[in-house]
């Protein structure tokens, strides 16, 4: 018998029962969903408000002299804002010794917005640095469904003293940008894995291919997406499958080979990023030879590294910006180096099945750090905080859900214990920050904390040799740089500069800056350093041109080459028109008043070119008016008598 329309209204329906969680890759939709939403607006809140208080010093830093002026402050390719060249040299370039278009992309925007105003670069680090913090919070929430653990990732991700040189170091743009990318890739994946659409996977993959655009080392992040198959995603099918895991609902499990087939677009991005970096590094000559750094002291110093950075992680004290290469290390810290990360890695292959979490944060670590780690060796320093930007997610995450474990029966004592770590991290966090504000405090930092520091000293002699009355500091940093490396070029052609500007040490000067070109010929600051030097010696002037030839031929495009050559051969009569066509070649490069003023000034003593002097001296004064040698040049100019302005 049929019920009647309506019969049954107004009786008491039967209570479903709430739909619960059935996988960590499926989250529930229904009535619990609201408040959960709302838990998390709170806690994205609290991450970003933690994070910009820790780090809003920033805004009142300085660039510093490593390497931010030339990537942005003296880059005339990003100071200069967004332009089409700019863009081009972007997408082409290998300076550096990397290809990271879109990093320098962003420095061009920032100058664009903000030009060369320090604070604003550092702010936008800052910003890059919290949506990073949000989207490791999204995407471990959405991954494993844990928000307590997620949330204590992020926040200690965002304040730890580790991450304080990739944040406040504008050079650094490139681990901010790139983690940013990073994330996002991974959140793009989970929602992939739940769905298994094919625009989720390809969003993943684009994501992908912009963060290795910002940083190369981002090409470890397929073998992370095979980690999160395992853990917390559990989409394998055994025997890899976890026991009583459940697979995300309507979701069949797939084989580990299918895994890695799924994985074939993304390891092909990192072959082609891996490629194009091996080329720029090989290119720009910043692969160091093993006759530098033997292949054994490689192997010692990154199993002692990885070692080092755990350390640095649960207790981050004597940070510094640089940490000289050893010369040696003794053999019973590599032996026990290489026990340690064999038995922790053997403790985390057993632990699969109990604690799975474990295996994915410890590969998680041991992998990233890889293109790091100094098995192929790039640069001189011996390890870096800022390498541990991305990779110390994968310790944190074991000491999260591994304290979770613990602490189970105790989660006031977790709360405690989480809330004072991080406490403890962004007060050591906030002091670390102040030494980058300037470039003295970021190096003499670096002098306190570590021994025979020779990048430090080479920095502070550079910072005060640019000092008006800090010669003698200047040099006195020199001479340590070139006493702990002697083959360091920069540091005796920055000595014999120093040298050059004191009284009665001009013997010494050109001994430092010979030395400079001896070992690296194409050194372009010690030829122009060599020539000045040659331009104070009575008869040696030939000797000056030669140097300035020289540098020519390394830096054709260099307008400070083209001008110091312009002011040399001026001094000779018989080659002013050299002369004149150097000054105008620096024109075309930079033009500015002393520039037009110095090539009327040869234009004067040609015969029959009074007039383009006339009009040099015009432009010299549209691009500053108030240049006094242009203004007393012209009206000496105009004073005289026709026949006699051209002499």
């Amino acid at each position: 018998m049929k019920t009647p329309r309506g019969a049954g209204r107004g009786l008491p329906k039967q209570k479903q029962p709430l739909r619960t969680k059935t996988s960590p890759a499926s989250p529930g939709k229904g009535p619990e969903r609201a408040p959960a939403s709302r838990r998390n607006l709170w806690i994205y809140a609290l991450l970003a408000a933690a994070t910009v208080a820790v780090y809003a010093q920033v805004g009142h830093f300085d660039f510093n002299s490593y390497d931010d002026p030339t990537d942005v402050v003296k880059n005339v390719h990003v100071n200069r804002g967004i332009t089409s060249d700019g863009i081009l040299w972007a997408l082409a370039s290998d300076d550096d010794c990397n290809w990271m278009p879109l990093t320098r992309l962003s420095h061009m925007a920032d100058v664009e917005l903000f030009g060369l105003e320090a604070g604003w670069h550092h702010v936008s680090n800052l910003l890059l640095h919290v949506l990073a913090t949000l989207l490791l919070f999204a995407f471990l929430n959405r991954a494993t469904g844990a928000r307590w653990p997620s949330a204590f990732v992020a926040l200690l991700f965002a304040l730890h003293p580790l991450h304080v040189e990739s944040v406040a170091w504008v050079a650094e743009r490139k681990d901010v940008l790139s983690a940013f990318l990073w994330f996002l890739t991974l959140w793009a994946y989970v929602r992939y894995t739940e769905r298994t659409a094919q625009r989720d996977y390809l969003l993943a993959l684009g994501f992908f291919c912009l963060a290795s655009m910002a940083k190369p080392t981002m090409v470890t992040l397929p073998f992370v997406l095979l980690l999160l198959d395992f853990w917390p995603l559990r989409r394998l099918a055994p025997p890899l499958a976890l026991p009583a895991s459940g697979q995300p609902q309507g979701k069949a499990p797939i084989h580990w080979t299918q895994a890695i087939r799924e994985k074939v677009p993304f390891f092909a991005v990192s072959a082609v990023a891996s490629m194009v970096t091996y080329a720029a590094q090989q290119s720009g000559g910043c692969m160091k030879g093993l006759s530098g750094y033997p292949g054994w002291l490689r192997m010692e110093n990154a199993a002692v590294t990885y070692l080092v950075y755990i350390a640095k992680t649960f207790w981050p004290t004597n940070l510094a910006v640089f940490y000289p290469y050893p010369h040696s290390l003794p053999f019973w810290q590599f032996g026990a180096a290489a026990i340690a990360l064999a038995g922790l890695s053997y403790a985390a292959l057993r632990m699969l099945r109990t604690h799975p979490y474990v295996a994915t944060g410890w590969f998680w670590y041991l992998g990233t750090l890889v293109p790091v780690i100094g098995l192929i060796q790039i640069g001189e320093q011996a390890r870096a905080d800022r390498y541990m930007y991305i990779p110390m997610t994968g310790l944190l995450v074991v000491l999260a859900w591994g304290a979770m474990d613990i602490l189970k029966r105790w989660p006031r004592a977790a709360v405690i214990l989480g809330a004072a770590a991080c406490a403890s991290a962004a007060m050591v966090t906030s002091v670390q920050a102040q030494y980058w504000r300037n470039t003295p405090a970021l190096f003499q930092h670096a002098l306190d904390v570590t021994s025979e520091n020779y990048e430090a000293h080479l920095n502070l002699g550079d910072y005060f040799l640019r000092m008006p009355g800090q010669l003698p500091r200047a040099i006195s940093h020199l001479a340590e740089a070139v006493r702990i490396h002697p083959v360091i070029w920069v540091a005796h052609s920055d000595l014999g500069l120093a040298l050059l500007q004191t009284p009665g040490r001009l013997p010494e000067a050109m001994s430092h800056l010979e030395t400079a070109i001896r070992l690296n010929p194409n050194y372009l600051d010690a030829h122009n350093n060599l020539a000045s030097a040659f331009m104070q010696i009575p008869g040696r002037l030939p000797d000056a041109i030669a140097q300035y030839e020289i540098s020519q031929r390394i830096a054709p495009n260099s307008a400070e080459v083209q001008y110091n050559l312009g002011v040399a051969l001026s001094l000779v009569p018989s080659r002013l028109g050299e002369a004149a066509d150097h000054f105008e070649a620096a024109i075309r490069l930079s033009p500015d008043a002393d520039t037009h003023t110095k090539l009327a000034r040869v234009l004067l003593r040609i015969p029959g070119r009074g007039p383009e002097a006339l009009n040099h001296l015009q432009m010299a004064l549209r691009i500053d008016p108030g240049y006094e040698p242009a203004r007393q040049m012209l009206a000496q100019l105009r004073a005289a008598p026709a026949g006699q302005q051209e002499r």
